[in-house]
């Protein structure tokens, strides 16, 4: 189920709704002003890993990871 962004062009209020049917979003309000005329912003799509990250060889090999090297990766 997502959760959208919205923005009211009455009050530029900016708040956040998860939708889990369309209906839902017709019968949408702000809860600021509460004008129902409000539009869905273009959100920035945000993951997470619980993996930790692996830091880059040093010394010889390639910026691939690739002790044999050179991919000119970087």
């Amino acid at each position: 189920m997502p959760i959208y962004e919205y923005e009211c062009p009455a009050c530029q209020a900016v708040f956040e709704r998860l939708i889990r049917n369309p209906r839902e979003e017709a019968e949408l309000a702000c809860p600021k002003c509460e004008a129902t005329n409000v539009s869905r912003k273009l959100s920035v799509f945000a993951a997470r890993s619980a993996a930790p990250a692996r830091a880059l060889p040093t010394g010889g090999g390639c910026a691939c990871g690739d002790p044999a090297g050179p991919c000119n990766f970087g």
